[in-house]
């Protein structure tokens, strides 16, 4: 949703499209595709497939000396797939200083929480081991402490910032529930939710 809407707000297409949001035979599905859908050129879904993609991207970067950085985006409970951990031996021999992938360690996961499905803990000193340039955010639901952490880069290596969040912050009724990791808030409770959040129901959202 929040690609989506972050699409829409940028111009890629017209805001009254989010209506058909994960409709029947709607391109804006729940996993997004690239296909029919301005604005992204890479399907999603597979868990390691995006990270990986953005280390060859820095690759790609660094080869050129192009001097941009990329950022990449996962949960912590897709650091159980062995993918992203053959992303991360290949990342740091390649010294892609110019990369940095965010880790949202809100200690949960589509079935469960992530120390009982597969043990994912302790994520700082497994990256580190894998020769990464770690820098952990004690609240990564605070987009000030965020903005500091993305400024602490390695120059010889690649950076991971390991954000401790909370899911569902600040709605209480989703805060660490399981079940709100695939459901979107309808009628009732997206009053509430937006209510919490400090916003009118009655106002036009699109």
């Amino acid at each position: 949703m929040a690609v989506y809407a972050a699409l829409a707000e940028s111009g890629f297409f017209p805001r009254d499209e989010l209506n058909r949001y994960y409709s029947d035979g709607s391109v804006y599905s729940g996993h997004v595709s690239h296909k029919g859908v301005p604005g992204v050129e890479l399907s999603t879904g597979s868990l390691g497939q995006g990270v990986c993609v953005a280390c060859g991207m820095a690759l790609s970067g660094k080869m050129r000396q192009e001097g941009h950085r990329v950022y990449a985006i996962i949960g912590d409970g897709e650091n159980e797939e062995g993918s992203v951990w053959e992303m991360a031996l290949f990342a740091a021999h390649q010294k892609l200083s110019n990369f940095t992938v965010i880790v949202d360690h809100n200690k949960m996961q589509a079935m469960g929480f992530c120390d009982k499905e597969a043990g994912m803990v302790e994520l700082a000193s497994k990256w580190s081991s894998f020769g990464w340039h770690v820098v952990d955010v004690a609240d990564g639901n605070d987009h000030a402490q965020l903005a500091v952490a993305l400024g602490d880069v390695d120059v010889e290596r690649p950076t991971v910032v390991i954000a401790h969040t909370v899911k569902g912050k600040g709605v209480s009724f989703m805060e660490n529930n399981l079940l709100w990791h695939y459901r979107d808030p309808q009628g009732e409770f997206y009053e509430r939710a937006i209510r919490e959040l400090g916003g009118d129901p009655s106002c036009e959202t699109i």
